[in-house]
């Protein structure tokens, strides 16, 4: 008797419109109510007051203008809340982009920072459109937690400067080794007002955290030391200082002067950009969807992150990525759908109309106090230990990735702890599985019936 064979059945691919439907499309279609509106304008507002300091201290510390901050959050992260393929996803500056926005600041300038986003903007539209959103997962977790800790010390680095108030002769190296180098020197210019102030900061946002988690920490931390460093007259630097305030408008859309050679010099930078910028918001879409239950359209989440980059470029922006701290604050706050990251541009819009001439009081030592709880806070360290003990693949992987990223630079770290993790898996794979040949006899009968 012949043998029934198994029915085969073929899953459809999704379609164009299933994969690059923006989600607020799909939230407006199940249909939007007042009692939505009213919790996505509430948690809009909770992580939009978490943003305004957060955005102008990424800015700063990435070696441009404050308001370059803003305008990213504004611009990028109303773009990801329309265009963007996660329920909750809040887009803007991220602290994992200073590093590399900083090199590309200090080498290019600001107009090969911004050439080298609108080419991370088309990369990641490229990625999107040709479905390789679903790859990022397949980047190592030891990879992952090895270079988010390696640019938590390199962010941290950076800000030694103004949380001790020192004064360099010249301008501070980029490299970790020669910067420390330099500020070691300048040790005896030390200001104790900066310091307090940076104190004063760090253990407001650590307080609040611990005593009233549900308190915007940051802000209330930089709002106190700007009132104590302008009621009591002290010497630090400030916004105002040192950048002469921030601008209440936001500014015409213009592209960047550029020629040949500047467009082949920024390459690099787009390639870091947009590679990071993917992980970081994909990352965090997953983040999301575990917090939520809910399915992110990676792919989706990629086009819209080219937009939102090449969007702010124009308006003088810097790096748009997913933030996984903001999303999750949103998440927490009871956002509904997408129209909360919207919000949480506009009302940041609207702080900048408002509130502009108050931003001058605001300390660089405050700023970099806000940035050094944001460093420790990104290193994932029950995971960090937890590789180091598990075994010697994870542990070489995440220190060689961490090394790499504060030694030499992100993209290095990341590519060569991938390739290093990818050798040490199909090595893995090598050992623990054992293939066995096995053919069955066949006789001429059965492969009569198998051909007939």
């Amino acid at each position: 008797m012949d043998q029934a064979r198994p029915a085969i059945h073929h899953q459809a691919r999704p379609t164009f419109a299933e994969l690059f439907t923006p989600k607020l499309v799909t939230v407006l279609r199940e249909g939007y109510h007042l009692k939505q509106l009213r919790a996505d304008v509430i948690a809009g507002l909770t992580v939009a007051i978490v943003a305004l300091p957060l955005s102008m201290a990424i800015a700063i510390a990435s070696h441009v203008e404050p308001e370059r901050g803003l305008f990213t959050a504004i611009i990028g992260g109303s773009i990801v809340g329309a265009l963007g393929g996660s329920r909750f996803q809040i887009g803007g500056p991220a602290g994992a982009f200073i590093v590399v926005v900083a090199s590309a600041v200090d080498q290019h300038g600001v107009d090969g920072l911004i050439l080298a986003m609108l080419m991370a903007g088309a990369f990641l539209l490229a990625a999107g459109y040709l479905r390789l959103g679903a790859y990022v997962k397949f980047i190592p977790y030891p990879v992952t937690v090895g270079f988010t800790a390696g640019i938590a010390v390199i962010i941290l680095s950076s800000q030694l400067h103004d949380l001790f108030g020192l004064t360099l002769p010249g301008k501070e190296p980029g490299d970790l080794l020669p910067r420390l180098i330099a500020l070691g020197r300048a040790a005896g210019t030390v200001n104790p007002a900066a310091i307090a102030v940076a104190t004063l900061t760090i253990g407001i946002i650590v307080g609040m955290k611990r005593w009233r988690p549900s308190w915007p920490g940051l802000l209330v931390a930089v709002a106190a030391a700007s009132l104590a460093t302008t009621l009591l007259g002290l010497p630090v630097e400030t916004i105002g200082t040192q950048f002469g305030g921030i601008p209440r408008i936001l500014p015409d859309p213009t592209l960047p002067a550029f020629d040949a050679h500047k467009l082949v010099s920024a390459i690099p930078d787009a390639i870091s950009f947009a590679l990071l910028g993917a992980i970081e918001s994909l990352l965090s879409a997953v983040v999301a969807d575990g917090m939520t239950g809910r399915r992110h359209r990676s792919n989706c989440e990629l086009v819209a992150q080219g937009i939102a980059n090449i969007g702010s470029a124009l308006f003088g922006g810097i790096c748009v990525t997913g933030l996984i701290a903001r999303t999750a604050t949103n998440i927490r706050a009871g956002a509904h759908g997408p129209l909360s990251g919207i919000f949480h541009s506009a009302f940041l819009l609207l702080f900048m109309v408002v509130a502009a001439p108050l931003a001058s009081y605001i300390p660089l030592a405050a700023l970099a106090g806000v940035l050094a709880t944001v460093a420790w806070n990104m290193v994932e360290k029950p995971a960090f230990l937890a590789l180091i003990r598990s075994s010697w693949g994870d542990a070489l992987v995440l220190l060689v990735t961490f090394g790499l990223v504060i030694f030499r630079d992100l993209t290095t770290g990341i590519v060569i702890g991938f390739a290093l993790g990818a050798l040490l898996f199909i090595g893995r794979m090598a050992r623990s599985v054992e293939v066995e040949a096995h053919v069955p006899p066949v006789t001429d009968d059965r492969a009569d019936d198998e051909n007939g």
